[in-house]
């Protein structure tokens, strides 16, 4: 089997789905691409068991079809330091041996049998929801930094999708923090949820950055497949019920803070320095338009604080929260001024974009207090 393509297009491609390759395997084969060369197509596999990738590659010139496992990582590495130029791949499908021609050199690695790579799950009469790539990034981009590593509760390691009739929810929680991103432009005449694992939904967030276009994504109760350009991922989805993200959400909150998001960032960045470094408390105290955020360190004699000017509507309050879930929070949100609501110093603050957010788009943060030491 001969085939010929072009370095810098093999490369490009390999990179877009090396990020599923796991760095151990419990199978040696998938330390392997798999090539599959059909109809003067080249169409390139990578996997870990949970996920798979593809991405197809018209091709100049192939003799024949078939399929063969060449080493990820010693292919990577020599197609990084060629110059664009034509490779020759030329394959001996009795010893999976590969031998690759450039201008200026042959090289041979050996290659396993093709067949032994784990199949793709193939996906039963599945459902199916279509996404700009901007509004799937935004979801996965917005959601995943909340979800939970703990695995004792996987269900909380991935991000939630629900999708209906009227919108689609991305949901993510690690029981201290909790993020919901609504979007109204998208939909599905069948409603149904699942949960998409941390990893795959990383990879996603990579592949669809500054992207234009449709994602296509198509899910059944086990496997989800996501579809965009000639780019394909295939997920195993996370077995459990989702908790119900909607039943802590507290919906009365007589407490409204108005404030600039980048100068209240500022601060908690400056003042948490000098928090406890076991909890990362930061106090936040509002007294008519003025918020205080002090923090300190009893054990190091640390403290510091700050005043900032806000619109502040309620009585006055006292709130401790963990200054690294306030960081995170604050800056994937994109508004200009933010709107912090609390019930009671010992209930979850909203955080939510004041303006500046596209009509269609519904983002809430919530975050759990911490006791304060007074």
């Amino acid at each position: 089997m001969k085939f010929i393509v072009s370095s810098s297009v093999l490369l490009k491609e390999l990179n877009s789905i090396a990020g599923v390759l796991n760095t151990s395997n419990t199978l040696p084969i998938l330390e392997n691409f798999l090539f599959h060369i059909k109809k003067k197509e080249l169409s390139v596999s990578a996997s870990d068991l949970e996920s798979t990738m593809s991405t197809t590659i018209a091709l100049d010139k192939s003799d024949k079809d078939g399929i063969i496992a060449i080493p990820a990582k010693l292919l990577l590495d020599t197609l990084k330091t060629f110059p664009e130029q034509p490779l020759t791949f030329v394959i001996d499908s009795e010893n999976f041996g590969i031998e690759l021609v450039t201008d200026n050199g042959k090289y041979k690695l050996a290659g396993q049998n093709g067949e032994e790579f784990p199949k793709t799950p193939k996906l039963e009469s599945p459902a199916k929801v279509a996404l700009g790539a901007d509004v799937l990034f935004s979801a996965v981009n917005k959601t995943l930094f909340a979800t939970g590593s703990d695995e004792l509760r996987p269900v909380m390691s991935g991000i939630f999708f629900e999708i209906n009739k009227d919108n689609v929810t991305f949901v993510a929680t690690d029981a201290h923090k909790l993020v919901r991103y609504r979007r109204n432009d998208a939909k599905s005449a069948k409603a149904a949820s699942f949960i998409l694992p941390k990893k795959p939904a990383t990879i996603l967030k990579g592949l669809l950055s500054g992207s234009e276009g449709d994602v296509v994504i198509e899910y059944t109760d086990t496997n989800a497949h996501f579809s965009f350009g000639h780019v394909t991922l295939v997920s195993r989805l996370v077995d459990g019920k989702y908790p119900n993200y909607d039943a802590v959400i507290p919906k009365e909150n007589p407490n409204k803070v108005t404030v600039d998001r980048n100068s209240m960032l500022a601060s908690i960045k400056r003042v948490s320095i000098f928090s406890n470094k076991t909890t990362h408390q930061v106090r936040l105290s509002f007294v008519g338009n003025e918020m205080q955020v002090n923090a300190e360190d009893l054990d190091f004699s640390n403290e510091a604080n700050e005043r900032l000017q806000c619109n502040h509507d309620g009585e006055d309050i006292e709130i401790g929260f963990n200054s690294r879930f306030l960081i995170e929070m604050l800056t994937n949100i994109e508004s200009e001024n933010i709107v912090l609501e609390m019930s009671a110093s010992n209930r979850a603050g909203i955080l939510t974009p004041s303006e500046g957010n596209d009509a269609n788009e519904d983002l809430l943060m919530l975050v759990m207090p911490v006791m304060l030491n007074n």
